[in-house]
């Protein structure tokens, strides 16, 4: 296995420095159509910007914590690894959620990032649950997975940021009526070009989801960044601040639409903080 295991000090350096990008990081997010007036979405980032959104992002999963690049939370079946907490499932196992982080690996390959050797050999979680997970949780192989997800943080931005340029034709096509598609491609816009907006798009994708994928349905409603957009008043001059109320809305449903046996009620105020963050 071709593991680094980092000292704490790098971890400490890297995160002030990541800490000094968010708080001095350029507002200059835009998102536009391409040339041919195609209903694609492209994200520019710069460097700083990247890591700036990405430790908002790493903030909002687990504190912007080291040892938060890689759980396994009680009551899933599957871990929740790097920035994003990417799902990553042991073999056998089918989360109803998109399984992030094989994309996420699959995405760093095109740009030809070099991935541990152990680690691109692995299709699926290798630990078989989360008892086994926390007993491994300071291995040889845990230490070298959180180093490789520090170092790559950027690059985890670039894929989130990727997945949000995807999800705007997924959206529009998965509407059956021209007014609905209108509607949905004005809000996201709407958000886009707004401050603040280029992170709230990837953050939610990221946290749940663009919406269109009919195994994410409770009661057969969604949660994802398709109901937020449906949601949206459209009214205001503040995008943003439409966005964050309508995922509220949005989460609020789904809990009450949830198998009681999830209790995700208890989980409710965190993402109400959470979506509160792109006001």
């Amino acid at each position: 296995m071709d593991m680094k295991v980092f000292p704490v000090k790098h971890y400490i350096y890297s995160l002030t420095l990541i800490f000094i990008a968010y708080l001095s990081a350029c507002t200059s997010l835009t998102g536009a159509k391409d040339s041919n007036n195609n209903d694609k979405f492209q994200v520019q980032l710069s460097e700083q910007e990247a890591l700036a959104i990405g430790y908002k992002i790493w903030q909002n999963e687990s504190g912007a914590k080291v040892e938060g690049l890689t759980v396994w939370n009680a009551g899933e079946e599957f871990a929740s690894l790097g920035i994003g907490h990417f799902i990553w499932a042991p073999k056998g196992k089918k989360p109803v959620f998109t399984e992030g982080f094989p994309l996420l690996l699959q995405f760093m390959q095109t740009k030809k990032i070099a991935i541990p050797q152990w680690l691109a050999n692995t299709p699926y979680c290798p630990w078989e649950s989360r008892e086994t997970f926390n007993k491994a949780i300071n291995s040889k192989e845990m230490l070298a997975l959180r180093s490789f997800l520090h170092e790559t943080l950027s690059t985890q931005v670039e894929f989130m940021a990727y997945r949000v340029e995807q999800s705007l034709p997924t959206l529009l096509a998965s509407l059956p009526h021209e007014a609905q598609r209108e509607k949905v491609k004005q809000q996201f816009y709407r958000v886009a070009q707004s401050a603040n907006g280029i992170y709230a798009l990837i953050d939610y994708v990221n946290f749940k989801g663009e919406g269109t994928s009919t195994t994410e349905r409770y009661q057969g409603q969604g949660w994802g960044l398709l109901q937020v957009l449906e949601n949206m008043s459209g009214d205001t001059k503040q995008p943003t601040a439409e966005f964050a109320t309508a995922a509220i809305k949005v989460l609020t449903q789904r809990v009450k639409n949830a198998p009681v046996e999830r209790n995700e009620q208890r989980w409710l105020a965190g993402w109400t903080n959470r979506v509160n963050t792109y006001r």
